[in-house]
């Protein structure tokens, strides 16, 4: 038995390590011309390894995605369904959870890939928005639906329009590529103003 867990640790580890160097390699050199052999030298392993782990390369950043978003997005999932708070917290709760992630800098270059390589690989934006995207936004309208049925909310606007709710992060990454050399960007005090226009609209009651 303590074989086994060492096991299972060994290759927690492994698969860690390659993930790493993925990220680090397409970051660098795009996706599209990043090869495994690279991935491979980065980790310090065989390519052969690499496929002990992964069955491809676009295996291995969907991997890299489950990792990164996808644990972040899963704990604001499991938070927001286990909260009674009113849905105003309950979004800055979200608006929270965004700008942390944008300050992680694994989790701001998974954001950059997705937007500069998406449109060269449709399988990689489905992907994304199937595991990522989809389910923030049924998440957002859920809370904008609480907010409403409560009377919190006089506005159904981010239920038809997640992408509101979420648009201030897309700001911050493609800022932080191209335009932060030029004019540094506060990307968490972008969003917590966001937030704060965005629950005080959807709160005040019109005369």
């Amino acid at each position: 038995m303590a074989r086994q867990a060492r096991t299972e640790s060994d290759r927690e580890d492994r698969m860690r390590a390659i993930r790493a160097a993925a990220l680090d390699v397409f970051a660098a050199k795009g996706f599209s011309a990043a090869r495994l052999e690279d991935v491979a030298k980065a980790a310090g392993v065989a390519k052969g390894t690499i496929y002990l782990y992964f069955k491809s390369k676009d295996d291995l950043l969907e991997a890299i995605v489950k990792s990164t978003i996808g644990v972040t997005l899963q704990n604001v999932e499991l938070a927001v369904a286990a909260s009674p708070a009113p849905a105003s917290q309950l979004l800055r709760l979200v608006g929270q959870a965004i700008a942390a992630a944008l300050q992680d800098p694994d989790r701001r270059r998974v954001l950059h890939l997705v937007l500069s390589e998406g449109g060269r690989f449709p399988g990689l934006a489905e992907f994304y928005h199937r595991e990522i995207i989809s389910r923030g936004m049924a998440m957002i309208r859920a809370i904008v639906a609480k907010g409403l049925a409560s009377g919190e909310f006089v506005s159904d606007e981010p239920a038809r329009f997640p992408h509101l709710v979420i648009a201030p992060a897309l700001v911050a990454v493609i800022w932080s590529v191209v335009f932060a050399p030029i004019e540094p960007l506060d990307s968490r005090a972008l969003i917590e103003a966001h937030f704060d226009l965005l629950t005080r609209a959807l709160t005040q009651k019109t005369k």
